[in-house]
């Protein structure tokens, strides 16, 4: 079931903050920047950056999500391990809030989602 439209504007709002003032600086956003999608009940985090054999065009990988679980009332978090999977970040495997999602990935104290 995916976010009522006031969870969704809500979500959106949140994550179009962090990704304004957390990511990569204004000067070098032409290069790199983070965005975010959301899929029913997940919301991820991207790195967007021009394709190095086409520079026209731009690629995007996650590097941090979380899904809401209604029944818990909690987010799972995940981080994107080399193997371009997706892996529970154990040290805080959820959190109550999305706001406690984007803290921790901003803290990243095991340097798991910004490398």
């Amino acid at each position: 079931m995916a976010f009522s439209e006031f969870e969704l504007k809500r979500c959106e709002k949140l994550l179009k903050e962090f990704c304004a003032t957390c990511g990569p600086g204004p000067h070098i956003r032409a290069k790199l920047r983070w965005d975010f999608s959301i899929t029913g009940q997940s919301v991820e985090l991207l790195e967007t950056r021009p394709r190095w054999n086409n520079p026209s065009e731009y690629s995007s990988l996650g590097f941090a999500k979380a899904t809401y679980v209604k029944g818990s009332n909690e987010w799972k978090v995940y981080w994107m391990r080399a193997d371009l999977k997706w892996h529970r970040y154990w040290p805080c495997p959820s959190v109550n809030t999305l706001e406690a999602f984007l803290e921790l990935v901003d803290r990243d104290e095991e340097a798991a989602f910004k490398g």
